[in-house]
């Protein structure tokens, strides 16, 4: 048993409030991983828009650098080379994978705010992988119903990234399943959520994790029964599910 002294201390070097980027149990911790294996290795152009995403008011949004680290990594390891992602803000996530495709690899980017893409751009750009991306602005659904039209996309993309609206996640997956190849990988981020998905119902939540973990709840059961994939969820930045199509 904990002694009262230990329980503190214990307490202490743990994330204080529901709604910190990183789920480890202590920055300090997370802080190790961060400059052993992560910044070490971060390539200069995902350094260069890390530090210039941090200065916008809406960081919280962006891909942590550890999970960037992870899907470029990812992106290798399958070999993809036609990718979607849906979910952009700085581009983060999109350099990431950009960064690991082969030179004549591609990524369907999908935003409603051309404004914060384009503040990412330049670096993007400078990195020399922008002929790599194709950019639209606005809502993904139209997008993606648009392609299903067309048998030829059914199944033609290696690699799928979302990081966008999770009241309309399940909605993506309904459509995502059939754009993914078999064998292929659809990757839904945030899926923890701020670890609000075993809070308890008085935990101080900041409204807007209150708001979407009902929408995070109901994706997470209904990737647990599908038939149709694999899946691995992993406590990186704030959760990320794979589902790999199996059928």
């Amino acid at each position: 048993m904990e002694t009262k002294a230990e329980e503190q201390q214990s307490q202490a070097g743990r994330h204080q409030e529901v709604g910190h980027k990183s789920l480890l149990q202590s920055d300090a911790l997370y802080q190790y991983i961060l400059e052993t294996s992560v910044y070490p290795r971060e390539p200069e152009p995902m350094k260069e828009l890390r530090e210039i995403t941090a200065k916008h008011p809406w960081n919280i949004m962006t891909t942590s650098a550890d999970e960037g680290q992870f899907l470029n990594m990812l992106i290798k390891l399958i070999n993809a080379k036609n990718t979607m992602e849906i979910g952009v803000y700085t581009g983060y996530s999109l350099l990431a994978t950009a960064l690991a495709l082969p030179d004549d690899g591609k990524i369907l980017a999908m935003d409603i705010n051309r404004e914060n893409y384009e503040l990412g751009l330049p670096v993007i750009q400078k990195a020399g992988v922008a002929h790599k991306i194709d950019f639209k602005e606005g809502p993904a659904m139209p997008v993606l119903d648009e392609l299903l039209q067309d048998e030829k996309n059914h199944g033609s993309f290696d690699f799928i990234f979302v990081d966008a609206d999770k009241d309309n996640y399940i909605n993506y997956h309904k459509r995502l399943i059939e754009l993914v190849k078999v064998g292929g990988l659809i990757g839904y981020d945030n899926t923890l959520w701020n670890g609000s998905v075993v809070a308890p119902p008085d935990a101080p939540l900041r409204k807007y994790v209150r708001y979407y973990r009902d929408f995070v709840l109901e994706l997470n059961k209904a990737l647990a029964v599908d038939p149709r994939i694999e899946i691995c969820m992993l406590p990186i930045g704030d959760g990320i599910t794979l589902c790999r199509r199996i059928k």
